[in-house]
């Protein structure tokens, strides 16, 4: 039974005789060796005092447990009745309350750990490929691995590429794992490897090796040596092992999870390098303001100038729904539209201040200027040095890499603010791979800038006045600022004051998009510049792409901004064809 609860306050009722004599005899170490023969004059007493001394709000309760569990008891409990009878009827009537109590809290702490809860999730290779962290991301659920899929993961452990580094790590978390049990028995493995014996306490799982031949009967059309319809075979015979329990088939491979579908087997794939289920749902950096903006905040708006620049102070239901350095814009028939950026947010205020117009030709970056509202906020933030981190988004033909290229030179060669421009893409053919290329690594590179050549040779035709020899040797200044540098090499390297433009970046991995941006240094900008519509790398798509992760996660920081450019600036075949092709 349990104990009573501890006493509020001491007990008015007793008399200091009664408390007097009861002291002295507990004091007696023989009374717990003489109680089961004595039947009742002495020895139990001076028992049931001493607990009751401690707690004099509640004797009559301790007198009451005790009395269940000794015999002796009841001598007490008739001597000092007449003198708390009124409160021990009270507490005598709640004395079986605690009871459910503590059967309440077990059922609900072993309510988590109910049987057929979790699910058992089965791992095809590939995606132990792509993240070698997916063991510790399906939280509270086991994962299973076949051996064949061990088998695939040791054919692709050697080289220096993307795969078998992944693969690498995978098999020394795996290591870790397996040395964490006490025994290498057949039993202690059969019960599950729990996963967050390495530190990972967000995988409450266990993991499951295939220790046994399994013999699952696949349909006759099905080549049997195939490790995929290996893998099917355990899903199926698992499932038929565990009915009561959801058996899963986790896949980045699309016929893998139609075949598994055709076999009546569930399968999944693997969204958790998902940063976003829907690309729509992308940060796009631009907020309309509401057309009755200056209505509604106009009674409570601070504003005040600095430096030719305007700043607005607003407070109301629009703050909470702004993030630092979006961009913001109010175009209204019949007044002067407003291009503000998001400066500040305190509380439930912020601040706004007002943009430079690029669009105007004496604001021109280079000889370009900026044709649309988007291109106008892009150079804003290309041109600011308070910002680190851009990235810019959008279809063919919006002018991404010419402004950057512009902006890139007026700040390195007019403005001295960095010292070069850096140029890195991914090296992602579109069509056939054309074999090894020659030279030395900017000599290799050279095919895969024909876009950087191209928006050169526009920034540099736009001074007509220099003549011939002028342009010529406009190039050669241009072109000994630019260097040129392949993805491969990038490890360990620190950008001192550069300009860094990372083109099709929508190729990019998350791990790669992360290695990259950790090479800037002190002084150091980077340009991040993609089309989600056009990515080649496989097992990435528009909500797992690095470019997409960049923009997701650098939202709101201080010294970041984003752009979704949507209009084309290109030409009407080219704005035309984006549209119907």
């Amino acid at each position: 039974m349990p104990l009573p609860k501890p006493p509020t306050k001491r007990a008015s009722r007793l008399d200091s005789s009664d408390y007097a004599t009861s002291l002295v005899p507990s004091k007696k170490k023989p009374v717990l060796a003489a109680l089961p023969e004595a039947p009742a004059p002495n020895p139990p007493a001076p028992v049931l005092s001493v607990v009751a001394a401690p707690m004099p709000a509640k004797p009559q309760r301790t007198a009451k447990v005790l009395r269940a569990a000794e015999p002796a008891a009841p001598v007490v409990v008739e001597a000092r009745a007449p003198q708390v009878e009124a409160p021990a009827a009270k507490k005598a009537a709640a004395a079986p309350a605690p009871a459910p109590a503590a059967k309440a809290r077990t059922s609900k702490a072993a309510k988590p750990k109910s049987v057929g809860a979790t699910k058992l999730f089965v791992l095809d290779t590939n995606v132990l490929m792509h993240d070698p962290m997916c063991l510790f991301r399906f939280e509270e659920h086991d994962i299973y691995l076949p051996m064949i899929t061990l088998e695939e993961l040791d054919g692709h452990k050697k080289g220096m590429t993307e795969v078998a580094r992944n693969v690498r790590q995978v098999s020394r978390d795996l290591d870790a794992l397996a040395a964490s049990l006490k025994s290498s028995t057949l039993e202690e493995m059969a019960k599950g490897l729990p996963l967050d014996q390495t530190g990972h306490r967000e995988a409450g799982g266990k993991l499951f090796f295939q220790t046994q031949l399994i013999d699952a009967p696949l349909p006759q059309g099905l080549p049997q040596g195939k490790a995929d319809n290996q893998i099917l075979g355990v899903v199926q015979a698992l499932k038929a092992q565990q009915p009561e329990r959801e058996v899963v088939l986790v896949s980045k491979d699309i016929n893998m999870r139609i075949k598994a579908r055709a076999l009546g087997l569930p399968a999944e794939d693997y969204r958790n390098d998902k940063t976003l289920e829907d690309s729509d749902l992308l940060y796009t950096g631009v907020q309309a303001l509401p057309a009755d903006f200056w209505e509604r905040h106009g009674k409570t708006m601070e504003s005040w100038q600095q430096g030719g620049i305007t700043f607005y102070r607003i407070s109301g239901p629009l703050v909470p729904s702004l993030l630092v350095n979006e961009l913001v814009y109010l175009e209204a028939p019949g007044t002067a539209p407003l291009y503000a950026k998001v400066t500040e947010i305190t509380g439930k205020s912020a601040v706004l201040r007002t943009l430079k117009d690029y669009g105007h030709q004496k604001n021109a970056v280079w000889g370009v200027t900026a044709r649309n509202r988007e291109q106008n906020f892009a150079l804003n933030l290309l041109m600011d040095p308070d910002v680190d981190f851009v990235t810019l988004t959008g279809t063919a033909g919006t002018g991404k890499t010419l402004m950057t290229l512009a902006a890139g030179l007026s700040q390195v060669l007019d403005e001295r603010r960095y010292s070069e421009i850096i140029v890195t893409r991914v090296t992602v053919p579109v069509g056939e791979d054309i074999g090894f290329l020659p030279g030395t690594e900017e000599e290799k590179m050279g095919p895969w800038m024909g876009a950087l050549d191209d928006n050169l040779e526009v920034l540099a035709r736009g001074d007509s006045s220099a003549g011939e020899w002028g342009r010529a040797a406009t190039n050669d200044l241009v072109r000994s600022k630019i260097k040129i540098k392949s993805l491969n090499f990038m490890r360990g390297r620190t950008f001192l004051n550069k300009f860094v433009i990372i083109d099709e970046a929508q190729n990019l991995t998350p791990k790669q998009m992360k290695t990259l941006i950790t090479r800037a240094g002190p002084g150091t900008k980077i340009v991040c510049l993609g089309n989600l519509a056009q990515i080649d790398t496989p097992y990435l798509t528009e909500g797992s792409s690095g470019l997409t992760y960049a923009v997701d996660r650098f939202k709101g920081w201080a010294h970041s901004g984003h752009v979704t450019l949507a209009r084309g600036e290109r030409s009407r075949l080219a704005d035309f064809a984006s549209e119907v092709l």
